[in-house]
Order: C-alpha cells, then structure tokens, then sequence
C-alpha cells in the first residue's frame, strides 16, 4: 500500500476542541477517517511549529482514498491538511532506472535529443 504523510494544522475552532478533547481523540477521529477510505494509520504526533499534527498513513493504490479522506477532513473547517506521498529508497532506485523525454524550455521542438535518465547528470 502506498504511504502518505498528512501534515494538518488546527485551525482556531479546532485548536478549542483539541483542548477540550484531548490527543488521543484526535487520533482515534483520525483512524476512523482513514479506515473508512480502505487504510490505516501507521503513526500519528502532535508538533510544535508550522503544523500541529503528522500522521503517517497507508492507503489502498487507488486515485481516490487519498483525496477522499483529506477533503473529509478539510471539509470540516477545524483543520487544514497537506498530503503527501512517500518513496521508499526502492521507488526511487526504480524511478532512477526509468527514462523520461524532456525538453528544456527553449529548445526547438526538432532538436534531436537523446533522453536523460532521471539519474543523470543535468547540465
């Protein structure tokens, strides 16, 4: 299952419930949510700094698990989420493996090119 992380920060609203509930609410609120997007919840901490929350999640490989639970949760208006998928060393080791055609900007779109791999060098 591909991993994600959530970074979520609380708005004011959401910071009086956090007060008023506790953490471990929190958490188990957030465990409901991704369980019922098909996934489970890895590892979930509260921080100080730019977000309150991160919680690092496993979801069914779908487009739409990861989607569906952030606006379930954005929707709430108490909190505000990123989301974003995590590589394992193997996933970059095959994307290093894998070449893409580029072409800079600038470039005539005749320009004869041989393409790089995403490993080397750019110059």
């Amino acid at each position: 299952m591909p991993k994600y992380l959530i970074q979520a920060s609380y708005q004011a609203a959401g910071a009086k419930g956090l007060t008023g509930y506790g953490g471990s609410k929190r958490r188990d609120a957030a465990s409901k949510a991704i369980n019922a997007a098909a996934g489970k919840v890895e590892a979930f901490h509260f921080a100080s700094g730019e977000h309150d929350a991160y919680v690092v999640v496993d979801l069914l490989p779908d487009k739409v698990s990861a989607p569906a639970a952030s606006l379930a949760i954005n929707a709430s208006g108490m909190v505000r989420t990123t989301t974003t998928i995590l590589l394992t060393p193997e996933d970059i080791d095959a994307a290093t493996k894998t070449t893409a055609p580029y072409r800079t900007p600038g470039q005539r779109a005749d320009a004869r090119t041989e393409p790089q791999s995403a490993g080397s060098e750019l110059r």
